[in-house]
């Protein structure tokens, strides 16, 4: 069995109204579509400013796949239509100020949450 795969998009904007609009999709459809579509959790993260007071908003969406396999099958099979979808929304086309990063990696170690001790209940 392979190691669980991360993969991270960032999106870097610059106002407001398309951070909202950005984080709605995210949370109303797209991270459970990608689940659908192979990856077996998803978080999204609004970063703290990065203290050069500029005013863009960082928006870190991380899924993990239970190996390359199924991330690679993702990639082929369901990650093309729904980057189609975000760029239709998203894109340099549409005159929002958004930028997106992808970087994908190998999960060295994780610390999963513990059951409750059966004297804590």
């Amino acid at each position: 069995m392979s190691d669980p795969i991360c993969y991270t998009v960032t999106a870097t904007i610059s106002d407001s109204a398309t951070l909202r609009e950005y984080v709605d999709w995210l949370r109303n459809g797209h991270v459970q579509q990608v689940i659908e579509g192979g990856a077996e959790s998803g978080v999204v993260v609004l970063l703290d400013p990065d203290g050069t007071g500029r005013t863009v908003q960082r928006v870190v969406t991380q899924y993990i796949f239970a190996s390359r396999d199924a991330f690679e099958r993702y990639e082929r099979e369901h990650a093309p239509a729904l980057r189609a979808d975000g760029l239709a929304r998203f894109g340099p086309q549409t005159g929002r100020d958004v930028v997106f990063a992808r970087t994908v990696g190998v999960v060295l170690a994780s610390n999963p949450p513990e059951a409750p001790h059966p004297k804590a209940r």
